[in-house]
């Protein structure tokens, strides 16, 4: 396939929702002790999925029509501080193997080993430009649940940098205490390369979830990326169904709740 009919595989009418399952190699992931079964029940409100290589091998057919997009990193965020928040450990051809159709590396500027992450999302994009496979890169500043840094300008500048660096398409944070109208100035940034936002910890807040995508939507996201606050929920295909509607039906806030209480 060619490099946009493979981004293809993630939008629909334009839109995405990427569900990442690839929290094994940073956390605990008890609610991810199923990963099949989790991807057949959300399967009908999700586009795509986020994987590391091992769960990509395994998937067989469950991944039918959907985007596949493969971790090139390990995001370890025990050793972050010791600067080892994005370890560079596969490749284009590990992605072709298992028959993504996007890969994934992380991108830290402001971190200890902002050198190195910064060349290895640079070669990655370099190299993808032989084999059409998209690459999104997924910017924060300093590193990952570094939310005192995650600022309207320090993002501004992550996802300036993903841009100019050549992502097909931006993974990044809403500024914590951030409205709609500082991710739009985030989204600008970009200067039309596509951006979704990532959910991040836990939200135990159905509100404030549904809140912030509907404003991230809003301000010119074209979709999201959110892995705990779906697999964690008390009914992942549920919240699932509910995000789904705003990111693909522009349901308000409200019309969303209302849904995730109605019956699957």
């Amino acid at each position: 396939m060619s490099r946009q009919e493979n981004l293809d595989t993630f939008f629909r009418d334009g839109k995405t929702v990427i569900l990442p399952i690839d929290h094994g190699v940073a956390i605990p992931v008890p609610e991810l002790s199923n990963p099949f079964q989790l991807i057949e029940d959300v399967n009908p409100y999700v586009d795509g999925y986020v994987l590391n290589l091992g769960l990509a091998l395994r998937t067989g057919d469950l991944l039918t029509g959907k985007g596949i997009c493969l971790r090139t990193d390990v995001y370890n965020t025990r050793i972050t501080g010791r600067g080892a928040g994005s370890i560079n450990v596969y490749g284009l051809g590990e992605a072709e193997m298992v028959g993504a159709t996007a890969v994934m590396n992380m991108l830290y500027p402001g971190a200890e080993n902002e050198e190195t992450v910064t060349q290895n999302c640079a070669d990655l994009i370099s190299e993808s430009l032989d084999v059409d496979l998209p690459v999104i890169l997924e910017t924060l500043p300093v590193g990952l649940g570094q939310r005192e840094h995650y600022t309207v300008e320090k993002i501004g500048f992550a996802v300036r940098l993903a841009a100019e660096l050549g992502a097909d398409v931006i993974k990044t944070a809403y500024p914590v205490n951030g409205t709609s109208d500082d991710f739009k100035r985030i989204v600008e940034n970009a200067f039309g390369v596509p951006v979704i936002v990532l959910g991040g910890a836990a939200m135990n807040s159905d509100l404030d979830l549904l809140s912030m995508v509907h404003d991230a939507m809003k301000a010119g996201a074209v979709g999201i990326a959110i892995g705990r606050n779906v697999w964690q929920h008390k009914s992942p295909v549920a919240i699932a169904r509910s995000l789904s509607a705003i990111v693909h039906e522009g349901a308000k806030v409200e019309e969303a709740l209302t849904l995730l209480k109605e019956p699957i």
